[in-house]
């Protein structure tokens, strides 16, 4: 598997990602909003650490490319979404995470992909009251 994104690589290339995510967090204007940075807020070490002890949780989805394609109004050059079928059958859909551009062209029909996501809790509930997690990105690797 070849590593085409790695969280803390785009964030040492835009701080500026950090600091939104921190003023939405921290803004109790918006109490509907944004993380709930109860382990740390967005991008700082104690955020970090969180997740390297295992307190935040993560998970690990794998599976095998089955459509790359583009969505979004925007006109772009290249595609920026694909649809993963795990091995139990199920069927997820995932944006194109790359630190640089020409990785793109690794997401291909029958590559097989493995995604690795922190589990952060958002400030809104759920409509059923449980709580609710933004599944953020962190690695993101496709095979040779």
């Amino acid at each position: 598997m070849f590593k085409v994104y790695e969280l803390s690589e785009e964030l040492d290339h835009d701080p500026e990602q950090i600091a939104l995510a921190q003023a939405l967090t921290l803004n109790a204007d918006k109490p509907y909003l944004g993380l709930k940075g109860n382990l740390g807020l967005f991008g700082s070490p104690e955020w970090w650490a969180n997740i390297r002890a295992g307190v935040m949780p993560t998970a690990r989805l794998s599976g095998v490319i089955q459509r790359v394609y583009t969505t979004g109004q925007d006109a772009v050059d290249a595609p920026n979404t694909f649809d993963m079928v795990t091995s139990d059958g199920q069927k997820h859909v995932e944006g194109i995470y790359v630190n640089s551009p020409q990785d793109v062209y690794r997401f291909k029909e029958g590559a097989s992909i493995e995604v690795v996501y922190a589990m952060d809790e958002l400030k809104a509930l759920l409509p059923n009251g449980e709580k609710n997690y933004s599944n953020i990105v962190l690695e993101m690797s496709v095979s040779n």
